[in-house]
């Protein structure tokens, strides 16, 4: 991952967001609205396509029944219809019928005039089978009271649906069948072929560009305006999802298209849906080709900037590797680089402070080294200053561990003992997250200050670390050492300390040991006085602890 710590790959990428942020910003946000409004145009383009059909088909019924009115209120159908119900009154009128075959003769003579008609059946006021086009007459149930409009619009007696029969999508109307003096004595049942009604639901000049579907309640297809999907089914849920949202686009698996972007309407004559539905891909065909050719344009675009940008990069990095391999040569102690400065740009200009760069290096090289023999008299006491804490003035770790071992050394030669005690002051984390690092430290110097004045001048006292002490005593036994210690833990704990408004008190936790044959190490020591101060603060701090 180097090359993209590099000037010239930072560059480069620079170049390319710069270029890709707002032309891809822009393209997208751009593309995002043009496909808002086509689905906008596409949703109101397929409402208008099923409004048309929906009236289109009602002007279609419209005609039917009223072709079927026609035929009922014809001569041959009252007569012959009268004839079979009413014989005695057409005897005294001499107008029964002399065939009784007559009137289903005229019944298939009118239908295969009138392609639209699968079936004409007349039928008595008890809905029994008087004379049919066919030779299986479809069972119908008549109503007990005709509406008032039934004289001019019929009566839908079987909704449509699949006609095993005719291999076609039906509906039945019936249009009641009067005598000349106004009785009713039966009615006239058509089939009507479904089929016939495809070349009406769009017109092929001045509808919107889609297909569409009639379903019934299952979400068989009935009839549609795209041929040979007859025989298909939409999915039920599918098709009660498209009810509940009607007149709002959906897209969705088609039945002809793998995806279609379409809308229902719920029909209030029949119980139908109509379907309007486009091909996705066809209507955002032409916005996918825009979409491709601008993202081409981009990449063309990115390639060409990187070139321009990886040109720019590399004539500024070369000479800025020049200069960092005379800077590295200068850090190995070669004074004697110098860069020859071709350029008067801003490089070259570099090029010429580096080189009197180097001049005053070379010339302060004896000044430096006449530096470093003062420096090293300053070590001297530097070295003094080494062993000291510079915050509390008492010895630091460093000369701690001298004087403990110097202590275990003698110890093992003279046996004359001597008591270690281990300070720990309270909660000074909370101190110092409260009243800050200063107010810490001086109450860090203020602590080994008392500790100074609670000790002989034959004692040690350093700091071992963060608020931690170190007291050795010289001499002395673990008891001599205990009232040393509460001696110092009452004058700590006496000290008030003014922050601002508020004055803080401070206490210590103290562990105690004494020296032991068995004391090899410093280590092991400073071991036993922290688990000696540890056993302190369990017991609640603020007290010294002797260990056994």
């Amino acid at each position: 991952m180097f090359w993209l710590k590099s000037i010239k790959s930072k560059i480069m990428i620079f170049a390319i967001l710069a270029t890709l942020i707002p032309s891809l910003g822009l393209g997208l946000l751009s593309f995002r609205q043009n496909e808002a409004q086509i689905g906008e145009n596409v949703t109101r383009e397929l409402r208008a396509l099923t409004s048309e059909a929906s009236r289109d088909m009602e002007l279609w019924i419209e005609r039917r029944v009223h072709e079927v009115h026609v035929t009922s209120t014809s001569s041959a159908v009252i007569d012959g219809l009268a004839a079979i119900v009413r014989p005695q009154a057409s005897a005294r009128t001499n107008t029964a019928s002399k065939h009784p075959q007559a009137l289903t003769h005229y019944l298939r003579s009118v239908q295969e005039k009138l392609d639209t008609i699968r079936e004409l059946t007349v039928v008595n006021t008890a809905g029994q089978v008087v004379a049919s086009s066919a030779q299986t007459a479809t069972a119908v149930k008549l109503p007990d009271e005709w509406p008032p409009n039934s004289l001019t619009e019929g009566l839908l007696i079987v909704p449509p649906h699949w006609d095993h029969q005719y291999a076609s999508a039906t509906l039945s109307i019936a249009v009641p069948v009067l005598s000349y003096d106004n009785l009713l004595m039966g009615a006239l049942v058509a089939v009507l072929d479904l089929h016939t009604l495809q070349p009406h639901l769009k017109s092929a000049t001045n509808s919107p560009q889609g297909d569409i579907l009639l379903l019934d309640q299952d979400g068989r297809i009935l009839v549609s305006s795209r041929p040979d999907t007859d025989k298909l089914q939409l999915d039920r849920s599918l098709l009660q999802k498209l009810r509940a949202q009607s007149g709002e686009s959906l897209v969705f698996p088609g039945i002809t298209h793998r995806e279609v972007i379409g809308l229902a309407e719920v029909s209030t004559d029949l119980p139908l849906t109509i379907v309007a539905e486009r091909d996705r891909a066809e209507v955002y065909s032409a916005w996918i080709a825009l979409r491709n050719m601008f993202l081409t344009l981009v990449g063309a675009l990115i390639m060409v900037v990187a070139a321009v940008a990886f040109q720019m990069g590399r004539s500024i990095v070369g000479p800025l590797q020049r200069l960092i391999d005379a800077a590295d040569r200068i850090a190995v102690g070669n004074l004697e680089v110098r860069l020859t400065a071709a350029r008067n740009d801003e490089l070259g200009h570099l090029t010429q402070v580096f080189n009197q760069m180097a001049d005053r290096l070379r010339h302060s090289h004896a000044e430096i080294m006449a530096a470093n023999q003062a420096m090293q008299q300053q070590n001297q006491v530097l070295e003094m200053l080494s062993i000291t804490d510079s915050l509390t003035g008492l010895y630091n770790r460093s000369k701690l561990d001298a004087i403990l071992s110097d202590q275990l050394a003698r110890f093992k030669r003279t046996q004359r003992e001597f008591t270690l005690l281990m300070m720990d002051i309270d909660h000074f984390k909370s101190l110092n997250d409260t009243y800050g690092h200063i107010t810490g430290d001086e109450i860090l110097a203020a602590v080994a200050c008392i500790l100074v004045q609670s000790i002989r001048s034959i004692d040690f006292a350093a700091r071992y670390g963060g608020d931690e002490f170190i007291i050795i005593l010289v001499e002395t036994s673990a008891d001599q050492a205990l009232k040393t210690a509460e001696r110092i833990r009452s004058q700590v704990e006496n000290m008030r300390y003014s922050f601002r408004d508020s004055t803080i008190s401070v206490t210590v936790s103290i562990g105690i040991v004494q020296c032991q044959s068995d004391d090899m190490t410093a280590t092991a020591v400073f071991a036993r006085a922290d688990s000696a101060l540890y056993e302190a603060k369990r017991a609640g701090r603020n007290r010294a602890h002797c260990a056994q």
